[in-house]
């Protein structure tokens, strides 16, 4: 076989790989964005039947209970992160019900509280 179309097929192999990468890339993103609405999805039901009695749980309803923050005022403020929300599900509060929270559960409930972010 020549220099040549060793070459060739080389550079058709790395072409073909390349485009299964691609595709693999999309349908990963794909994937994930499913799950993420999904995740929003069950964060706002586990948030209706949870958390809706004290806060505000629905979009755009700042001052809607006088006593807790709504989940609006939350995603917004600048120290919410996934992150933040995951040490705070972990943390005892002094006006909060203990309520023993799965890692799923809190980790769909903080999707949902952060899919509320306007800034």
């Amino acid at each position: 076989m020549s220099h040549n179309v060793r070459i060739s097929i080389g550079i058709v192999i790395l072409i073909a790989l390349s485009i299964l990468f691609l595709f693999g890339v999309v349908h990963t993103a794909a994937a994930a964005s499913r799950s993420g609405s999904r995740a929003v999805a069950e964060g706002h039901r586990l948030a209706q039947a949870w958390c809706q009695s004290c806060h505000a749980i629905e979009p755009r309803r700042d001052g809607f209970f006088d006593e807790a923050p709504s989940f609006q005022s939350i995603a917004d403020r600048k120290g919410t992160t996934a992150l933040s929300l995951k040490v705070f599900w972990r943390t005892s509060h002094q006006n909060m019900p203990n309520l023993v929270i799965s890692p799923e559960q809190a980790e769909v409930l903080s999707a949902y509280i952060l899919s509320l972010r306007r800034n």
